[in-house]
């Protein structure tokens, strides 16, 4: 099964050799192979570990989960971090989060208790930034946290009913858009350390437009991840993969959150 995704690409050709060493690839619908049976019992004595392979329920129970430590993470956060220690857990959580998100997506290997500690860190960055903005702007949480699953779960019906699709135009134009935006993101965050003030984030015009764009781009990401989760399965990728899978869904719908909490802040005006 061919991919455009590189990485998925790589992944496939160790699916291939682990396959080889005692499983069968994913059926059609993405239930487990049917171990490989050896001819003879006397030729081969010793039969090879089975490797089970990703399914679609692995990635949904596992984007679950990650989603159930996050909330839980969040609302920790929320209650015993002190108001004034908000800030610097908010920039710490940042940064840790920006740090561990690099390497999974960078690493060739899925490693679920790094998976899980990114979702933590997470947690605490979502939960800091979503008390900041409660405090001034009451029930906008609610109205970002609605908006976000409302939008993950409209692209997930239109890429099943094959409305928007993957196609490699698309997966290079989306990856060109997200390096572009995260790079304009960490050009605006070192001058606005500077005291320069770009127009990015500060409610005008011009920041609502980019943070549409944001959401635009976040929203189509998951189109991404739905096409790497189906290659994948298709693949035969063993099952840990499924924890990269969900990683890939969490990334996406907590920038998505972040982005529509910031432009409905932007209309609610100061108290």
């Amino acid at each position: 099964m061919k991919t455009s995704n590189p990485v998925l690409a790589r992944l496939g050709q160790a699916a291939e050799r682990e396959r080889s060493a005692g499983y069968a690839p994913a059926g059609p619908y993405g239930q487990p192979g049917i171990p490989q049976q050896y001819p003879s019992q006397a030729d081969y004595p010793a039969a090879p570990p089975t490797v089970a392979p990703m399914t679609i329920d692995d990635v949904v129970v596992k984007t679950v989960t990650l989603l159930g430590i996050l909330g839980i993470t969040a609302a920790a956060a929320w209650v015993l971090v002190p108001d004034a220690l908000v800030g610097p857990a908010w920039i710490g959580a940042a940064v840790v989060g920006l740090v561990l998100g690099l390497i999974i997506s960078f690493s060739r290997m899925a490693n679920p208790a790094l998976v899980i500690a990114y979702a933590v860190v997470e947690g605490v960055f979502v939960g800091m930034v979503s008390k900041a903005f409660e405090t001034r702007y009451d029930g906008i949480v609610l109205q970002a946290a609605v908006a976000s699953f409302g939008i993950f779960f409209l692209m997930a019906m239109l890429y099943r009913a094959k409305v928007i699709r993957a196609t490699p135009a698309f997966v290079k134009g989306m990856i060109a858009a997200m390096v572009g935006l995260f790079a304009v993101m960490m050009i605006n965050l070192v001058l606005a350390l500077f005291g320069v003030n770009t127009g990015l984030r500060d409610g005008s015009p011009l920041a609502i437009g980019f943070s549409l764009v944001c959401i635009v781009v976040a929203s189509l990401s998951f189109v991404l991840s739905f096409k790497e989760i189906e290659d994948g399965v298709r693949m035969g990728l063993p099952q840990r993969y499924s924890w990269v899978a969900a990683f890939g869904i969490l990334v996406s719908l907590v920038w998505l959150y972040i982005e529509i909490l910031r432009l409905l802040s932007y209309f609610q005006g100061d108290d």
